[in-house]
């Protein structure tokens, strides 16, 4: 194996921002980190809720964010499995799920906020008020003062609320000073209310609001304690109630960003959700994005000015497949920085540790392509596991056939596997209906609906399947695990009869003055004439997609290069049995069209002309071959 020189150095980083700031491999403090619409509204503070999917980059904000100077003090909340418990099992009596799971969020951020205000007095200020003194007293009369330990104060934290807080440094007796509240959930609510007037007081004693940006609270990873339950559901609510409250309280000493993912934001209905939408940024990344991405953590991790096109036509391939090989990549990626980091880095190491190159070949992004789409094929099912756990049991409706999927054929498909399905995920057999797993996987990102002459996959505020939308693709980073490679599953035509005679050059021509060779000629250009003829058809069909046309024009270019090799322009034809020859092809138009029928393709795609014209050239071709010998009425007319 070579030095590898450049591509030795290369590297895009690691796939999760944690693991990205502290690894030597690590790019996103070094210059790894590309600035977004979302990162630029986190930081000016006009958006509290940051809403991506899995890998979209949520945490690499949370972490630079971290890092970024600019604030009075920087908290992260990050609820693991013993405080999402505590969450999810807290209660109140008089009080409604998601409204008792709003206060010990609250709780949370009172507490964080006091202890913030404890170090920053002193450190800021060179002062300590008396409401920031009687805040260090609370913190220790109720064992909050110290300790990192989130699950086990939360859980104090809780039984606190349940019964009752110490709030003698805040001069209220709670035996005697609560005693008149109707409820466990109005108690609790009067004990927060105690502790949140004192943290606002020591923020205004201070003038924190006025004299320097605020303190920044953040709250990541709530996925790791959500199980798609009600109270899961609910701890989430509540997280979002409480945020805005805090951020309402505190004015502009105090601002908080939630970082949730898209899908379990999505999951949840309550009556107060229509006041968070001015509160929402969706992260959303084009492929002009994940370029910069890619450029950004390349110069990083090989720490030289690299250009784009060093990067794109000198370290990879100019292209691949015939295609430009940054939208090769970017197009099999789910739009998320995760999945180009993993597919890069896979490219790299294909090239430099599998084969020892000093460059990446178009060999080696192929290679590495079939490795990373079957890890996103199984990374998808782990992803949504916990929502939809029978996702995984749905892609063997899709395999081995073409990625255009008609809803037709997607019905056949489902009512054969219907019962299975509905065996081993009875409680979901409401959603495993035909409508329910296209909705399903629109949602994931497996398939596309096409929408005019475009093909749209999930994402941004795109409307969800329409129940008169017919056509479907699978996403092309799934393809390759799929075997789904072409657009539709067509047969290529494989005229055997000639393979061994064409390798060899073993045709001989027909015996010169007899009337068969200028019929066969005749016949042999009628065929080409066929193909030109449903080319054409296929041309006309605008309405047809342009993968489902470009995949029967190869199918039926396939049959004029064997023409071609037959009878090389110029060049008297071979003496082949150009009858069965023709009668072969007539047999693959026929089974063409019965394949094109059988894809479910809407008809007003075009595709029944398509048919019609195929059909129509397979009778012409068994007439012509089945017509007397030497004849050449149907070839005169033709």
């Amino acid at each position: 194996m070579t030095d590898g020189g450049l591509l030795a150095q290369l590297h895009f980083g690691r796939e999760d921002a944690e693991r990205d700031v502290t690894d030597r491999h690590g790019l996103l403090l070094r210059g790894g980190f590309l600035p977004t619409a979302a990162y630029d509204a986190a930081v000016s503070g006009r958006k509290m809720l940051i809403i991506g999917r899995k890998g979209s980059g949520k945490s690499a904000i949370c972490m630079q964010l971290m890092a970024d100077g600019g604030y009075a003090g920087k908290v992260l909340v990050t609820p693991g499995q013993t405080a999402g418990e505590a969450i999810r099992r807290f209660e109140l009596q008089g009080l409604q799920g998601y409204w008792a799971k709003s206060l010990i969020w609250r709780y949370v951020f009172a507490v964080r906020a006091a202890r913030h205000l404890v170090v920053h007095a002193k450190d800021a200020h060179g002062r300590k008020p008396g409401s920031v003194k009687t805040l260090v007293r609370f913190l220790k009369q109720n064992g909050e003062l110290d300790g990192d330990r989130l699950g086990g104060r939360l859980a104090q934290g809780a039984k606190g609320l349940q019964t009752s807080l110490s709030l003698e440094a805040f001069g209220v007796k709670v035996g005697v000073d609560l005693s008149q509240a109707p409820s466990e959930g109005a108690r609790a609510e009067r004990q927060l209310d105690v502790i949140e007037r004192g943290v606002a007081r020591a923020f205004a004693d201070l003038g924190c609001d006025s004299a320097h940006e605020p303190l920044l609270l953040m709250v990541d990873h709530v996925e790791q304690v959500w199980s798609a339950e009600p109270d899961s559901n609910e701890m989430v609510i509540g997280l979002l109630m409480a945020a805005k409250h805090a951020a309402t309280r505190n004015g502009r000493a105090v601002r908080i960003l939630l970082f949730l993912r898209a899908d379990i934001y999505d999951s949840l209905a309550f009556a107060e959700g229509d006041k968070f939408h001015g509160d929402e940024l969706r992260i959303a990344w084009t492929q002009a994005a994940l370029r910069d991405l890619a450029l950004a953590r390349a110069r990083a991790s090989a720490r030289v000015a690299l250009t784009a096109e060093q990067l794109w036509q000198e370290v990879f391939p100019p292209t691949v497949e015939n295609e430009e090989t940054p939208a090769y990549f970017f197009r099999r990626c789910l739009p998320r920085p995760r999945d180009a980091i993993q597919f890069l880095n896979l490219c790299q190491e294909t090239a430099w540790l599998t084969h020892g190159r000093d460059r990446i070949t178009e060999e080696d992004v192929l290679q590495a392509g079939l490795q990373f789409s079957a890890w996103k094929l199984k990374d998808l099912s782990l992803e949504y596991l916990v929502a939809h756990p029978f996702l995984k049991n749905l892609f063997p409706l899709f395999q081995n056939a073409g990625y255009v999927v008609s809803r037709a054929a997607l019905q056949s498909r489902f009512e054969a596997a219907k019962e299975s399905l509905h065996r081993l995920f009875p409680a979901y057999a409401n959603a495993l209906t035909l409508s329910g797993i296209i909705d399903v996987l629109y949602d994931v990102g497996f398939l596309g609906v096409r929408r005019g002459s475009d093909v749209v996959f999930a994402g941004g505020y795109d409307l969800p399947v329409q129940p008169h939308e017919a056509e479907f693709h699978i996403h092309p980073c799934f393809r390759a695990a799929l075997g789904a490679i072409s657009a539709v599953d067509l047969r290529p035509f494989e005229p055997q009869l000639l393979d061994a005679r064409i390798a060899s050059g073993n045709f001989g021509p027909g015996a010169p003055g007899t009337s068969s060779l200028n019929r066969d000629a005749r016949l042999l250009m009628q065929l080409a004439r066929s193909c030109h003829s449903i080319l054409a058809q296929v041309g006309r069909a605008v309405a047809l997609t342009q993968d489902v046309r470009d995949e029967i024009t190869v199918q039926i270019n396939r049959i004029l290069h064997e023409v071609n090799r037959i009878t090389p322009e110029g060049a008297e034809p071979m003496s082949i049995d150009v009858d069965e020859y023709l009668f072969t092809a007539a047999h693959y138009f026929a089974t063409l069209a019965a394949q094109l029928r059988d894809s479910g393709l809407e008809e007003a795609t075009g595709i029944g002309d398509v048919v019609h014209r195929i059909e129509e050239e397979a009778r012409r071709l068994r007439r012509s071959a089945g017509g007397s010998y030497g004849s050449s009425g149907n070839l005169a007319s033709y």
